[in-house]
């Protein structure tokens, strides 16, 4: 539904990656969505989605979409200028080539005067001249900075934010669970009694750029085998991206059990993908939000790190040691695996423990933001949120 907002309730827009381009992001526009929704049904709540039509299917509860991704200037200030808030969504997009085309909008709102919250957002790698210069420039401004892990703390204060920063945790610990019900399941060729374990492959680039590709394939499909072989499982490859879809098919190619192996291949709501996790006796991956979902269902999982985010959600969760992604540390990898799998009753609570803690500090950032939003409340005209009458006849 797109058009006017009517003049009742707050009009809040919320900027991300959103479109259907990872499921992470979608969860985090779920939850962020459905807080802003349960909180003032009269909302007018405004997407900036770089797949308009995709957001418009999946996330009816947004009143109006913006495609903002190649739209002029001047359409994308009229639409901020009739914001009373415009939150900066969770998710990692404040790193190099990137940082830049989001802050734009929130530039253009501090120009307009329109009110900013980041909301348990991620940064880094941040090393390029110009997007330091932005994200020093631009989320000082904000009206309140929220990040999701310390590692984006560091990386802000390192290039040089001079603000007051709160430290919770991703938005997506908040995802509600949805079935993933037997005849996904079957239409996926997937057993219905079979044991599963979950693997979550990734593409290189920035966020993975020391990433050897040909060694992790191999390494994975080592991995996929063990699992197979030591546990009778069948290994689900569960794409996060669509990019991993390819990648999840070289590591399967190297299998020598690839007939135990499976790649969801069917298009899921965030919920549904979290209530699939709760099926798995293992997950070994690199996705975080990937991760998340394992440690939201009490899944035992592995976490191959890449970037500082894998690395501070495995921390705070308690997760196993963790190792590198090279192909010479298969041994380590495969003893890691083994032990995790005979161990993990005797850490479930500590790890579950973990997870409700990062629970009420995700809450933490809804609190924050609804501060905000109650502040802009009571500073708003009474005009402003008087009904408007329509013609008649």
């Amino acid at each position: 539904m797109t058009g006017a907002a009517p003049q009742r309730g707050l009009r809040i827009g919320v900027l991300g990656s959103y479109g259907g381009f990872n499921i992470g992001d979608e969860s985090i526009l779920t939850c962020v969505l459905g807080r802003l929704r349960a909180w003032r049904a009269d909302a007018w709540l405004v997407v900036f989605s770089r797949n308009a039509e995709h957001t418009r299917i999946h996330h009816p509860c947004a009143d109006e979409v913006v495609a903002w991704e190649g739209a002029s200037q001047s359409r994308l200030t009229d639409a901020v200028s009739r914001l009373d808030l415009l939150i900066l969504g969770g998710g990692g997009f404040l790193y190099d080539g990137e940082a830049r085309r989001y802050l734009r909008l929130v530039h253009a709102a501090h120009v307009l005067g329109v009110r900013t919250f980041a909301y348990a957002i991620g940064a880094g790698p941040l090393r390029e001249t110009d997007d330091r210069q932005a994200v020093r420039t631009v989320i000082t401004e904000m009206d309140e900075v929220v990040v999701r892990d310390e590692e984006s703390e560091l990386v802000l204060e390192e290039v040089g934010v001079d603000r007051e920063i709160t430290v919770t945790a991703d938005p997506a610990l908040l995802l509600p669970r949805e079935d993933f019900t037997d005849q996904m399941l079957l239409h996926e060729g997937i057993p219905g009694d079979a044991r599963l374990v979950g693997l979550s492959v990734r593409e290189p680039g920035r966020a993975a750029e020391h990433l050897d590709v040909a060694d992790y394939h191999a390494l994975l499909a080592e991995v996929a085998d063990f699992l197979v072989r030591r546990f009778d499982t069948y290994v689900v490859f569960m794409p996060m991206e669509s990019q991993d879809i390819r990648h999840a098919h070289a590591v399967l190619s190297h299998m020598t059990a690839a007939d135990r192996g499976r790649i969801l291949n069917g298009t899921y709501r965030p919920g549904q993908i979290l209530g699939f996790m709760g099926r798995l006796s293992l997950a070994v991956g690199m996705r975080l939000h990937f991760l998340i979902f394992a440690a939201l269902s009490g899944v035992p999982f592995l976490p191959l790190p890449y970037a500082g985010k894998v690395f501070d959600f495995a921390r705070r969760v308690g997760a196993p040691a963790l190792v590198g992604v090279a192909r010479e540390q298969a041994g380590l990898l495969l003893a890691e695996v083994d032990r995790l799998w005979d161990e993990y009753p005797q850490r479930r609570d500590a790890m579950c423990s973990h997870v409700g803690a990062l629970r009420e500090r995700s809450e933490e950032t809804w609190e924050r933001c609804r501060a905000v939003l109650e502040d802009i409340e009571l500073r708003r005209p009474a005009s402003a949120s008087a009904p408007v009458s329509l013609p008649t006849g």
